[in-house]
């Protein structure tokens, strides 16, 4: 994604409502409130952030991941985090800035210094793309997801993936290099087959709002294989969101549409559901 992505995204029509708050605290495993607040055109001001973070807050969300794509979103990342007691950040260069050209020596040793900092817990979102970059930027892909492996496992951080297109160069690059303890598939696009491989090496399996899309029957298919404690929920905000309001711009504070869809999807009572998706995330990405 990017910045103008956002932009776009921010462009479609009026934030929807939020819904009904969750019985018990759940998470944000992933979400960009520097596009969705502020958008391509400007940084948001703090207000306008913080108005955001308490309306997730306010249904049931009191833990969330701000994720970086590029140097300046990830020092963002780690500013917002280091300011807001709900909030961790991950940090990287996403890969189809990595495909641009932006995996600089000094773009990645800037990200390695941010991930020594405290409060950022995650290396990502990197990974592989082969919907958005063409061919000629593979190469440069790989290297970059190469090189924040090996930034996650040194500092002792989870690992967040982008893949799209992309399933076995992915789990071909994580065998490859060793994954870190814990690795995380960012707003799974498997089918039932590739979670099963996922699952199988102890990745945990994050599903957004695509999940509750009427064409994503694999998706549900896959995500009802998965064990509780390897199951995230996310927004990806400002992007993915969720039915009834697809088309509109996504929030933090919609998560429970994804969190309620995964409870049907597993068979799972909500609060327990809730329980565990915290759970997990405290596991992966520490206390709060």
């Amino acid at each position: 994604m990017s910045r103008s992505a956002g932009s776009r995204a921010n462009r479609r029509g009026e934030l929807p409502p939020s819904p009904e708050p969750l019985p018990s605290p759940a998470v944000d495993s992933h979400t960009h409130f520097d596009i969705a607040v502020g958008g391509e055109d400007r940084a948001p001001a703090d207000a306008e952030v913080d108005e955001a973070i308490d309306a997730a807050v306010a249904v049931g969300v009191p833990r969330l991941v701000q994720v970086g794509v590029d140097v300046a979103s990830s020092q963002w990342s780690a500013a917002l985090a280091a300011r807001r007691p709900e909030v961790l950040a991950a940090v990287a260069l996403h890969p189809n800035e990595a495909g641009a050209g932006a995996a600089t020596d000094d773009a990645l040793a800037e990200i390695d210094r941010l991930a020594a900092l405290p409060r950022v817990r995650a290396v990502g979102e990197t990974g592989l793309d082969r919907y958005r970059t063409g061919a000629d930027g593979w190469a440069a892909q790989e290297a970059s997801f190469r090189a924040h492996i090996d930034i996650a496992k040194r500092h002792g951080v989870a690992l967040v993936i982008h893949d799209r297109d992309a399933h076995d160069e992915v789990l071909r690059v994580l065998e490859d290099e060793g994954a870190p303890q814990h690795t995380v598939l960012h707003c799974f696009s498997g089918d039932a087959g590739f979670a099963r491989r996922c699952i199988e090496r102890g990745y945990v399996l994050s599903f957004a709002g695509t999940l509750t899309f009427a064409n994503a029957g694999s998706l549900r298919e896959a995500a009802a294989l998965a064990p509780l404690d390897q199951l995230l929920v996310e927004t990806d905000a400002p992007f993915l969101t969720p039915v009834p309001y697809r088309g509109r711009p996504n929030a933090a504070r919609l998560v429970p549409h994804a969190v309620r869809a995964l409870a049907d999807v597993t068979g799972t009572d909500l609060g327990q559901l809730c329980a565990a998706l915290t759970a997990t995330a405290e596991r992966v990405f520490g206390r709060w």
